[in-house]
């Protein structure tokens, strides 16, 4: 594990998964490869676009106040 760079999203966890297929444009397939290839150099383990986007969502979700709210308020 490359310890000079930390990503926001940490060392992928070992869950059970569901398969999603969605549709996304050009440019944001090439960052998701990029990430993909930065995350390998960052934490040693070669991991691919599709095993990365749940995790990318459920971070993206955790840190977004509204929807944190929302919940919140539903409850």
């Amino acid at each position: 594990m490359n310890t000079q760079r930390r990503l926001r999203l940490g060392p992928l966890p070992r869950t059970e998964t569901v398969k999603i297929t969605f549709s996304c444009q050009l440019p944001l397939r090439d960052d998701l490869e990029r990430y993909a290839a930065l995350y390998a150099a960052t934490y040693g383990e070669e991991v691919d676009v599709p095993a990365l986007v749940p995790h990318i969502l459920a971070t993206f979700l955790a840190g977004d106040r509204g929807f944190k709210r929302s919940l919140r308020s539903t409850r």
